[in-house]
């Protein structure tokens, strides 16, 4: 069952506006590691550059890697294989 809340979010909890934020930002960086038009590795700096947001691509990258969607090689990310498979299923 779940529980309805209601008030202030809880501390360290993100409001609605940034969840929506952040969660824009997860979908665009997964279309764009999962894109055909540009298949492949993707550095953090070329995600910040088409963002134009660095410090969101950092969050989201630090998200989407805990949540297992992406891997990293150093400075590159890239999809893993069931989130490449899940945009494909979008399309």
């Amino acid at each position: 069952m779940h529980e309805q809340r209601t008030g202030a979010p809880r501390e360290g909890e993100p409001t609605s506006a940034v969840a929506e934020v952040e969660d824009q930002t997860d979908r665009l960086i997964l279309s764009l590691l999962s894109s055909s038009q540009f298949p492949g590795l993707w550095s953090v700096n070329e995600l910040a550059r088409e963002i134009g947001k660095p410090i969101d691509v950092a969050d989201s990258i630090h998200r989407l890697y805990g949540q297992g969607l992406i891997h990293r090689l150093d400075d590159f990310v890239f999809v893993t294989h069931a989130a490449a498979c899940c945009e494909a299923l979008r399309l």
